[in-house]
Parts: C-alpha cells; sequence; structure tokens
C-alpha cells in the first residue's frame, strides 16, 4: 500500500509543476493582466506545443486526470524540464498526440 502512495506523489508534484510554470506565463505580451491566462485560451483549458514544428493546441484541464496524458506529462518533464521558455512542450508526434486527445474528448 505505500507503494501506492510514493507513485501517487510525483504525479501530484508534476501537475503542482505544470500549474506554477502556467500561471507563470501571464507576464507576458497577449495574456490578460487581471487573470494571468492567454487570451486566445478560453477558462479550463491551457495550451500545448507538440512535435517538431512546435504546433499550439489547446486542451482541457481535464486531461491532467488521465494516466495516459499523465504519461506525456511524465516525458515531458524528462526530455524538457518545466523550467524554459517556450510552454509545456510534449515530446510526441502531432499525428499521434491527435489521436490520443480525440480518444479522450
Amino acid at each position: 500500500m505505500a507503494l501506492g502512495k510514493s507513485n501517487k506523489f510525483p504525479q501530484t508534484a508534476v501537475l503542482k509543476q505544470i500549474l506554477k510554470r502556467c500561471s507563470s506565463l501571464g507576464k507576458k505580451q497577449g495574456y490578460n493582466d487581471e487573470e494571468g491566462l492567454p487570451v486566445d485560451v478560453p477558462k479550463g483549458h491551457f495550451a500545448v506545443y507538440v512535435g517538431e514544428k512546435r504546433s499550439r493546441f489547446i486542451v482541457p484541464i481535464s486531461f491532467l486526470t488521465h494516466p495516459e496524458f499523465q504519461i506525456l506529462l511524465q516525458r515531458a518533464e524528462e526530455e524538457f524540464g518545466f523550467d524554459h521558455d517556450m510552454g509545456l512542450t510534449i515530446p510526441c508526434e502531432e499525428v499521434i498526440f491527435r489521436s490520443l486527445t480525440s480518444m479522450l474528448s
């Protein structure tokens, strides 16, 4: 049982890092000063960058609870970390990302 608890902590830490990173983006141009969110991202969503061309996708926050999406987040952390200028970058081919997100919707 202790093993299950230790597995949940890293996921919680990763989600907190993501939310912290997303909230720090509000200081850049194109962001709402009041809420600190990108003006083109609806409430309850966040932007990610995917593939070699770093195509931007807007995804619902509910994706954060799906194990498949959490795997992508873990890979993003391993490959890119969360401290860079680009925003949350997912190391995945666009076609695979589109397929996964369509299944999660």
